[in-house]
């Protein structure tokens, strides 16, 4: 028997092990696919079509469309590998527009890339590839991990300005320990590098930027189309109660706006507080922004709970920095967050993922959804 691990980490040769590879179209999973394919892997690649895209949709700088889907097909029949599309626009639909909408709705500010991540990609996907008898399921996330004794743990990826680790706090212990990340220790340049190399057409195509179904990043666009009603007008208030506004329909807001609250005031005015109930916005100076206390709800654990006595940082926004923070853990799945220092513009809706620094870098130890 071969006692030598392969480079995902397995006892088997590669020519006997069996990979998926979600394939998106971009150039992060078409090269993840190439590498897997160099490296002697048996390769199967799956592109999921998520919703229906119209023609205004389809030239924005989106993923998943259906440009990808031939980019994907395309970059498959170059590396010679089977390649499968799968029709989810239901799943999707169900699983991630509609909390989008219904968040939204709320006053919160929902992250559509986590609620994908959660249902179809590592959920329905995950069991798509176990019934392929494929032996792991690996993507194009920028974000490390480190499988030992048949367990992995994720960390921050090495390039911070592409690390997805914040997107994935919610994959399950289960997918973790099947899923694979190739690129979480390249930058982005290396992995084009790859891409030209093995000569494929998607080496030079822009990011995606935009989420999916969100033409043009216009959300309210969105909600206006599923969920004419929400765009109610009601009324903006200061600090101290007084109406001072009236806006036109609580979707187009997000805590720490200070554009488009078309109010005139004689210092800026930022959204402080979104009251869906009332149908409400509250606007105040930036000072009063800063929050220090922070409520999570429906908690994923990616480690033992006795690692929350170490130092611990948090993230509450994709593109926010690492916070110091005490967090005290509840029976209830649920959390307060204590940070060391105060911050702006945290949102209800959004995730804050923790994080503890050992040797190798900085490991995902799960996270929370912020309530309040």
């Amino acid at each position: 028997m071969n006692n030598e691990l392969n480079s995902i980490g397995l006892n088997k040769k590669p020519s006997d092990t069996t990979v998926v590879v979600a394939m998106s179209g971009g150039v992060d999973s078409s090269t993840v696919a190439g590498m897997m394919k160099k490296e002697g892997y048996k390769v199967i690649g799956i592109t999921l079509k998520l919703y229906d895209d119209g023609k205004e949709v389809a030239a924005s700088k989106q993923c998943c469309s259906g440009q990808d889907i031939m980019d994907a097909k395309r970059v498959a029949q170059k590396l010679d590998i089977d390649h499968k599309i799968l029709y989810y626009q239901n799943k999707f639909k169900q699983g991630v527009i509609d909390n989008f909408i219904e968040s939204y709705s709320k006053g919160e500010t929902p992250i559509p890339c986590v609620q994908c991540n959660q249902t179809v990609k590592f959920k329905d996907l995950f069991e798509v590839s176990k019934d392929l008898k494929a032996d792991a399921m690996i993507t194009g996330h920028y974000v490390k991990s480190i499988t030992s004794d048949n367990q992995t743990s994720m960390y921050r990826a090495i390039d911070e300005n592409r690390d997805q680790s914040y997107f994935l706090f919610n994959t399950t212990k289960d997918q973790l320990n099947y899923l694979r990340f190739p690129l979480g220790g390249l930058l982005k340049n290396e992995t084009r590098e790859i891409a030209k190399n093995l000569n494929l057409n998607v080496a030079d195509k822009p990011d995606s930027q935009d989420i999916c179904f969100v033409p043009n990043g216009d959300y309210a666009s969105v909600i206006r189309k599923f969920r004419p009603e929400s765009l109610q007008k009601g009324n903006i208030k200061n600090l101290e109660g007084k109406v001072i506004g009236v806006h036109d329909g609580i979707i187009n807001f997000t805590i720490g706006q200070r554009k488009g609250i078309k109010v005139s005031d004689s210092e800026a005015l930022y959204v402080l507080k979104i009251d869906s109930e009332k149908n409400e916005i509250i606007v105040g100076p930036r000072e009063k922004l800063g929050k220090k206390s922070i409520s999570l709800i429906n908690l994923n654990l990616l480690e033992d709970k006795s690692v929350f006595d170490n130092e611990i940082y948090v993230k509450v926004r994709s593109t926010g920095k690492l916070l110091k923070a005490k967090i005290n853990l509840h029976p209830s799945n649920s959390a307060d967050v204590n940070l060391k220092v105060s911050e702006d513009g945290i949102s209800p809706g959004q995730a804050c993922v923790f994080y503890m620094r050992d040797d190798i870098g900085y490991k995902v130890l799960g996270g929370g959804w912020i309530k309040s």
